[in-house]
């Protein structure tokens, strides 16, 4: 929610509250083209639409026509189903927005002051650097260790679940997210994790290649244009020392597939542990400054990244520190700030990350941020509008069949012993499945709203929502408890809860159609359905019982089956390039890759038990043009490096997999996607 760089999750198990109006960050270099795959599928669609065998390219068949007339918008680095649904969702939602301004209802209220104030550009420029005056003068102050550890302690606020964030970064020392324990399902807890970078991963710091060091040489004269416009003298020194500090903070983080390994995640630290295994730092006045006192037990998902930290706070100078502070503190607020932080923010974190030409209209960007401070609030506007009764029956009723299928699925499974199967069908039994809006409504009373001032309004937004997740320390867990708000188009897997979640803005076409059929909608949001109930039992998921207790369920023979088939799975997709030089990491993806596969077997099985007589080809094309997707090389490179999900190409390609497809569209041998029978890829 409050990390600068963030990303759509596209059908994560969770993340970052990142709505479609507002800019994603990404990779690389400013490289506005449409990435070479998306360039070559278009240009293969003009050419001929009918000469595209599916054999060889199903996304480029399915998608053929859609690919031949669509362009990236200039505000966007990517562009497709997801992304085209989101837009039409803005629409509806912004005029909402407007109108809550002269509402009766204090929250609706809320939601239209804190939308206006951030339009009023120009008494944001009337204010200039005002607002930012008393947190610079704050760490100006700073003379020893001692205050800058209270600083930093300050600085910490919740940020999101790292186990279900596609791309989780938090410009603050560490992250903090609150949730029932690994290995205690009964008691909320707080979580540590790695932070202080200001771009996505450690790789944009370590990685010895020609495009990481152009891309760290942009971003070291972006610290020193921040610190610039903000006042402050010699800003090329203050930017080397910041980006050294990052660069050494980076060194001792985790890479994205170690984040994934729940084994290297699970860590209890009491109090006591962290001054014997992160000594630097005064611990007490940290947490204390950061809202924890009191707290005796931690949760460390990036343990090497908090003692990494410690011993920086130790070696590196306070002069240093204070420039890192400054820094982030400009660079986290400058979408609240005159237009020139806006651009230069933008030049960074959109063109030359992402590959984004254009920074979205400022009521995309308005409506993004009334979304990340007051979701729940915006999304009650949004389903007392725009979600039917009956929509939340079918999408139940598809629910309902698809973890039958699933069930069906197990039985079947020969591999299984009946102890692992046992475990597996609990966790079906007791799953939770959340459809439309949650069943509790986060409230927003507490939350201070001036039509005037959109810094302040962030700030005390920000606070708010940390504060309400620390108070969950003192609460009981809550199984049903919803991360994503209604109008967002995604849908998640909560493997601690075991829990599903199905917003109410990606019940629309092209994913659902309540007057539909059933072949489309089983292809498209069936297969999102099936997706989600799959992660239950991917990679991650399986490692967690039906009480959301990190637990090893599973007997030594099955363990070491599902194992040596996942992996499978890893060599098909590592074996896809998306560039000459850059191929998909198929151990990063495997999770998402191996929910794709369950899912779309499970929603096929569900499909033909509803309807045995219907043709097949509708459900597989349902299911490709869910898919259809356009990028930015830039973005496309970031999403291959990072993303814990396959590009939207790529996961098209689940399909051949399933015997069902072949039949379908006359695949044969020879032909690029033909995969023989034992070859097929079979997990559940």
């Amino acid at each position: 929610m409050h990390a600068p760089v963030k990303t759509a999750i596209s059908l994560a198990l969770c993340g970052a509250l990142q709505f479609v109006a507002a800019y994603a960050a990404a990779d690389t270099t400013a490289d506005t083209a449409a990435s070479p795959a998306a360039q070559a599928a278009t240009a293969t669609a003009a050419a001929a639409v009918a000469t595209v065998l599916p054999g060889d390219d199903f996304f480029g068949y399915a998608n053929a026509e859609w690919l031949r007339i669509t362009k990236i918008p200039d505000d966007r680095s990517s562009w497709g189903g997801m992304s085209q649904l989101g837009e039409e969702t803005n629409q509806r939602i912004i005029k909402l927005v407007e109108a809550a301004a002269s509402s009766s209802d204090a929250e609706a209220k809320k939601v239209g002051d804190y939308y206006r104030a951030f339009m009023n550009d120009a008494a944001i420029e009337a204010r200039g650097l005002a607002p930012l005056a008393p947190a610079l003068d704050k760490i100006r102050a700073i003379r020893d260790k001692k205050a800058l550890t209270r600083a930093l302690g300050e600085t910490i606020r919740a940020d999101v679940d790292p186990l279900n964030a596609t791309n989780f970064q938090t410009e603050n020392l560490f992250g903090l997210w609150v949730s029932q324990g690994l290995n205690d399902p009964q008691r909320n807890v707080p979580y540590l994790l790695q932070g202080g970078l200001g771009m996505p991963d450690r790789a944009y710091y370590l990685d010895d290649s020609e495009r990481m060091h152009r891309l760290r040489t942009a971003y070291q004269a972006h610290i020193a244009a921040m610190l610039k416009l903000a006042g402050f003298s010699d800003p090329e020194t203050r930017a080397a020392r910041v980006f050294e500090l990052e660069r050494k903070l980076a060194l001792s983080h985790a890479t994205r597939e170690d984040s994934a390994d729940m084994a290297k995640s699970n860590h209890t630290w009491s109090l006591q542990d962290f001054s014997k295994k992160a000594p630097g730092m005064d611990w007490r006045l940290f947490f204390a400054s950061a809202g924890l006192k009191g707290q005796q037990q931690f949760m460390l998902w990036h343990p090497s990244a908090i003692t990494g930290a410690a011993k920086q706070l130790q070696d590196c100078s306070l002069d240093a520190w204070k420039d890192f502070l400054a820094f982030h503190t400009i660079n986290q607020r400058a979408n609240n700030l005159p237009q020139a932080f806006v651009e230069q923010h933008f030049d960074f974190y959109g063109r030359t990350l992402s590959g984004t030409p254009q920074l979205a209209a400022r009521w995309k960007r308005g409506l993004a941020a009334v979304n990340d401070a007051m979701p729940d609030a915006v999304g009650k506007l949004y389903v007392g509008k725009y979600f039917p009764p009956e929509a939340k029956a079918k999408l139940e009723g598809m629910v309902s069949n698809i973890v039958k299928a699933f069930h069906q699925r197990i039985d079947k499974l020969a591999w299984m012993d009946p102890a692992t199967r046992k475990e597996a069908h609990a966790k079906l039994d007791v799953l939770y499945v959340g459809v439309g809006y949650p069943e509790k409504w986060t409230s927003y009373a507490p939350l201070e709203v001036k039509a005037d001032d959109a810094f302040g309004n962030a700030e005390r937004a920000e606070k708010l929502y940390t504060a309400q997740q620390l108070a969950k320390l003192r609460q009981p867990v809550d199984r049903k408890a919803w991360c994503m708000p209604p109008q967002l188009v995604n849908a998640v897997n909560l493997p601690m809860q075991n829990a599903l979640n199905f917003p109410a803005a990606i019940l629309q076409p092209p994913f659902f159609d309540v007057q539909g059929a059933d072949a489309v909608n089983y292809g498209a949001i069936g297969a999102v359905i099936g997706h989600e109930i799959s992660h239950s039992f991917d990679d991650t998921g399986s490692q967690f019982d039906s009480n959301g207790r990190l637990r090893d369920w599973w007997t030594k023979d099955d363990a070491a089956h599902f194992k040596t088939a996942t992996q499978a799975l890893v060599a098909q997709y590592s074996a896809y390039q998306a560039f000459p030089d850059l191929a998909l990491n198929g151990q990063l993806t495997l999770s998402e890759n191996l929910s794709d596969l369950a899912g779309l077997a499970a929603a096929y099985d569900a499909f033909k038990a509803a309807n045995p007589s219907v043709e097949d080809r509708e459900f597989f094309l349902g299911y490709a043009r869910s898919w259809r997707n356009l990028a930015r090389d830039a973005s496309l490179r970031r999403q291959v490096t990072t993303d814990g999900h396959a590009p939207a190409k790529w996961r098209t390609y689940t399909v051949r997999n399933l015997d069902a497809w072949y039949k379908a569209f006359d695949v044969q041998p020879g032909q690029k996607l033909y995969l023989a029978p034992q070859d097929r890829v079979r997990v559940w």
